[in-house]
Order: structure tokens, then sequence, then C-alpha cells
């Protein structure tokens, strides 16, 4: 998994509903694009992830 700041992070919900956590990639902190990264979130919450596998990059150029 590799990210830029600005991209998005999708972190999809694993229980019977729950729904996905989006939040904006503000920091890069691995190499070379790796985790972990530091993410807010829509309430202003930012939070340091290491993203598991129920979670997706959306780079910034894609979103709409």
């Amino acid at each position: 998994m590799h990210a830029k700041t600005g991209d998005k992070l999708v972190i999809h919900g694993n229980v019977v509903g729950q729904g996905d956590r989006e939040g904006e990639i503000i920091e890069v902190r691995g190499p070379e694009g790796a985790p972990p990264y530091v993410v807010r979130f829509p309430d202003g919450h930012e939070q340091f992830v290491f993203p598991g596998p129920d979670a997706v990059i959306v780079p910034a150029e894609r979103q709409d």
C-alpha cells in the first residue's frame, strides 16, 4: 500500500451495520509512501493509522 498527502483512506466496515470510514491522508510517515499515515477524518479528528486489509487508498487525482 502506497499513498501520498492528499489521498483518501477508505476503511471498509467489517461488521454488519458498520459503515465505511473515510479520511484524508495529511502525512505519510513510512518510506516511499508506505504506512503509517496521519489521517484527518471529516469530524476533524486526526489519527495515526497502520491500515489493515480492509482499507484502500483513493488517489487524489481520482476523487470527484
